[in-house]
């Protein structure tokens, strides 16, 4: 069966990810339309401020508290059974379930059916995480990016389709309610039967053979408790995501009441109000990673979450329609960046035969912070209500948004001090860089630059050798150089580099790489661009980015600030990244390892995922391939891409 077609970008190129994209897309739009429904029919079952805050506290508690009680145990199911009809039994149900709420009609049962639909929902989300790399692996970012953008992209959706059911009530005698909760049965009908036609999951049999021992549940629980307690970067993330999704929990479960109380607005600003908040994450997640550009994830997650407590903060002291819908879209911008950034570098680090469990753990946590903040958010108003001490007027509604904007911000700090990668530099120096308008204007040139990035093993010579000979056979001059060691003075540093026997420290090493740089960049590539040529060179700037800015904690932002300078600002036309596990990579390498090549393999996946985030950034001036294909079908990859830019060959400064 074919996997991949050459129609569809990055991951959802692969058939398999696409319909288990579809049936995410499903059953979350029926998910988000069946939160609205049940909210919106608490609100009315009772009258008055305190009692709506505590009855829509009550209800959203039911939809969490299974969180809280069963995490991490859910998680091991997607590790001890088939995933693929794990997904589907749990997609049947909900469907069953879903249905049955407005049929028995009964606040009792829509209460224990919404807490068993939950308990599905724990046991679906991490057996659909763990497949994902199954399916997607070489696109990991990506198929997060999308998993993410159909998770929160269809809450705005939802909300826009339950408001057009509300305007459906006069005619068909139901309530708007009862009419999402059917529209919200049959998605999950449709998301099962997608799922079921998944044939690259792994089977419960293929991942048992896969090791020599089936863990107990206890001894599996454990481990997975065990990896989040002794990993920092595990903690670090934990304690960043929570943050960011207790930021958005907070508006979730206050809107109702913010709407009317404070706003003084009726349903139509709720709905406004729910949409805006995953409009925005589905922007942080999409666009989050290209706007954060090369700084290290690891210090762009705290700042999120500050940047979303600071959102509530204003919402609260300026309650304008127009203002707040705006500051809900920027909180949630920040959200989804930060939830994107988490999972991409949680990704990384665990492995698939822990990946079930770890990730139950995490999204449990991630509920249990839902809950959190949309059952105490309402009911913390609750108590405090609307009074009058003389002149001010105190909302309970507009209290709790400070607290919980004061608590992102707390919150932010906190996992920022704990991921940070390079304490040595000050945090607003890469945040100045972001914002840094650099001029794009230059001499320019007729010759092309090309350039082949990767990690260890990934076939960069063999795919430059084949690019070259293709453009020679066309007539064209073409000049294959290399980095380091392409001059005479560059072959000095390269031995030095590369020696086993040789210990440097990570700046004088970065230092070295940069002054072979700018003597390659000065005696080689600059001449062979100004007189017409197309130069092909293994590595460049991006190596530094990845190997000392990444892998060495550096911080790529400073140096890049260090290659620029030894450039002369001067940048590829295209960078073709060849991307490959780093443990293929390193077995497929011959002869006696170098300085570079010994290091661990931790040290080599932070490379490439540094590689990675480099790619992300400026999508439109690189070609992800992945190594693993065959030769062939590489070279084909690289001839498209390049082919087109060699009539009009450009060079640009940066």
């Amino acid at each position: 069966m074919r996997r991949t077609g050459r129609h569809w970008p990055g991951a959802l190129a692969h058939r398999g990810f696409r319909r288990l994209s579809l049936a995410l897309v499903l059953s979350s739009f029926g998910d988000w339309l069946g939160f609205l429904a049940t909210t919106a029919l608490a609100a009315t079952l009772v009258r008055g401020f305190d009692a709506k805050s505590y009855a829509i506290g009550g209800v959203l508690a039911f939809r969490l508290l299974p969180a809280v009680l069963l995490a991490p145990i859910v998680g091991v199911l997607a590790d001890r059974f088939d995933r693929r009809i794990t997904m589907v039994v749990a997609d049947v149900l909900r469907f069953g379930l879903f249905l049955s709420m407005p049929l028995v009609g009964s606040l009792l049962w829509l209460l224990v059916a919404t807490a068993l639909v939950e308990i599905l929902s724990l046991v679906w989300i991490p057996a659909k995480e763990a497949s994902v790399p199954h399916l997607a692996k070489e696109h990991l970012e990506s198929a997060n990016q999308i998993s993410l953008f159909a998770t929160y992209g269809t809450a705005p959706v939802a909300a826009a389709v339950f408001g057009v059911l509300a305007t459906l009530t006069v005619r068909t005698g139901q309530s708007a309610a009862n009419l999402a909760l059917y529209v919200n049965a049959g998605t999950f009908l449709f998301a099962a039967g997608q799922v079921a036609r998944i044939q690259e999951i792994p089977s419960r049999v293929e991942v048992i053979r896969t090791t020599e021992q089936v863990p107990t549940v206890i001894d599996s629980i454990r481990e997975g408790l065990r990896f989040a307690g002794t990993s920092r970067l595990v903690r670090g993330l934990l304690v960043g995501m929570f943050g960011a999704l207790a930021a958005a929990g907070v508006v979730v479960g206050n809107g109702k009441l913010f709407t009317e109380t404070v706003l003084n607005a009726g349903e139509a600003a709720f709905a406004l109000l729910f949409g805006s908040v995953f409009v925005g994450i589905a922007l942080g997640v999409a666009l989050g990673p290209r706007v954060v550009r090369n700084m290290s994830r690891r210090r762009v997650l705290g700042p999120a979450i500050v940047g979303a407590g600071a959102c509530l903060v204003f919402m609260s002291m300026v309650p304008v329609l127009a203002l707040v819908v705006f500051a809900t879209i920027l909180l949630g911008a920040f959200a989804g960046l930060a939830y994107v950034t988490g999972l991409t570098l949680l990704g990384g680090e665990v492995e698939d035969a822990v990946r079930g469990r770890t990730f139950g753990l995490v999204n449990s946590l991630m509920r249990i912070a839902l809950l959190l903040s949309v059952t105490v958010a309402p009911a913390l108003a609750g108590v405090i209500g609307i009074r009058e001490y003389g002149r001010l007027d105190v909302n309970g509604v507009s209290v709790t948004l400070v607290l919980g904007g004061l608590l992102a911000v707390l919150v932010g700090t906190v996992s920022f001090r704990t991921m940070n990668d390079r304490p040595e530099v000050p945090l607003h120096l890469d945040l100045v860089a972001l914002f840094r308008r650099r001029s794009a204007a230059g001499p320019s040139y007729r010759g092309l630059f090309v350039v082949f990035e990767g990690g260890e093993g990934a076939g960069k010579s063999t795919q430059l050798t084949s690019l070259a000979a293709v453009l020679e056979e066309q007539g064209h001059e073409v000049v294959i150089t290399r980095e380091p060691g392409a001059t005479e003075v560059g072959a000095k540093i390269r031995a030095l580099l590369l020696d086993p026997s040789t210990t440097l420290c990570s700046r004088a090493e970065a230092l070295l790489y940069a002054a072979d740089r700018a003597q390659h960049v000065a005696t080689v590539v600059r001449p062979a661009l100004q007189r017409g040529a197309i130069v092909i060179s293994d590595r460049y700037v991006d190596s530094s980015l990845a190997y000392q800015g990444a892998g060495r904690a550096l911080g790529v932002e400073e140096v890049a600030e260090l290659s620029r300078w030894a450039t002369q600002a001067l940048r590829p036309d295209v960078t073709v990244l060849l991307d490959i596990d780093p443990a293929v990579g390193l077995a497929r390498a011959t002869g006696s390892p170098d300085r570079i090549e010994r290091e661990s393999l931790d040290f080599h996946r932070a490379v490439r995922q540094g590689f990675l985030d480099l790619a992300a950034a400026v999508p439109s001036r690189y070609l992800v391939v992945a190594a693993a294909q065959s030769p062939e079908e590489v070279h084909r990859a690289v001839l498209s891409r390049v082919l087109p830019l060699v009539p009009a060959a450009k060079l640009e400064r940066v």
